[in-house]
């Protein structure tokens, strides 16, 4: 088994380094670098917005890393007033500890359907929600919450780009490798590495690696492209793709 991981840098690179160690064949190739996101100044005015017991949510590991930061310079922490959600177990966690504050997340499925499903969201007409994510997602997050009678806004604390690439150079690289495992761990990223093959060595290779991706939503979209050999972690972090892997 040789493996391509595209996590973003530094969770790709731990990833690869945990893998060679256990003696696999690893290798790194980043889709998507982040910064700062474009409201990431709003973000103390949208909170101090929000009335007790109102909600928000943790998208991502990379909302926190770059809104906590913010806060902390500004002299400012998170209000121990409003109920706290993350999408997943590290950002969850990760929120917990820079905060001190419970937050709340799904146990069994890092998705927004599984984080949708806490008790603690079912009644919640009336309140208002901050989502801080990257540029753009969690449409069903919003969708659904609005469904229930929430009044929903966003703050930017992240902005996602795309690494460029050759993909006829990236494709015979990945070849001479004997890469034939992938794991991919957005549909962004999916559909940016899908995009990015030529046609032939898509054919001839690409949708015959094994995939490895960390929701049965990613899933679809895989099935859809024409991947066969898929798998999907219960989890979107380190530790539950080594599980997978090895």
């Amino acid at each position: 088994m040789s493996i391509l991981v595209t996590r973003p840098s530094p969770a790709g690179e731990e990833l690869v380094n945990r893998l060679r160690v256990r003696g696999r064949s690893a290798w790194h190739l980043p889709l998507i670098d982040f910064a700062p996101g474009d409201e990431l100044a709003l973000l103390p005015g949208r909170l101090a917005a929000l009335l007790p017991d109102d909600l928000v949510f943790i998208v991502s590991k990379h909302a926190v890393n770059y809104a906590h930061p913010f806060l902390t310079r500004r002299g400012q922490s998170w209000p121990e007033s409003l109920k706290y959600f993350a999408v997943g177990r590290t950002s969850g966690l990760l929120m917990h500890t820079v905060s001190g504050l419970p937050v709340d997340y799904p146990r069994d499925d890092e998705s927004s359907e599984h984080l949708l499903r806490l008790p603690s969201l079912q009644r919640v007409t009336g309140r208002r929600a901050l989502i801080l994510r990257g540029n753009g997602g969690r449409e069903v997050l919003e969708e659904t919450l609005r469904q229930r009678g929430v009044e929903v806004g966003y703050c930017e604390c992240y902005q996602r780009s795309p690494v460029h690439y050759d993909g006829e150079q990236q494709s015979r690289r990945c070849q001479q490798l004997g890469i034939n495992t992938l794991i991919i761990t957005s549909g962004e990223m999916l559909q940016q590495f899908y995009t990015l093959i030529p046609e032939y060595y898509r054919a001839s290779w690409l949708l015959q690696c094994r995939l490895v991706v960390v929701s049965e939503r990613i899933g679809t979209l895989a099935r859809e492209l024409g991947w066969t050999d898929i798998v999907v972690a219960n989890a979107a972090d380190n530790d539950a793709l080594m599980r997978v892997l090895l």
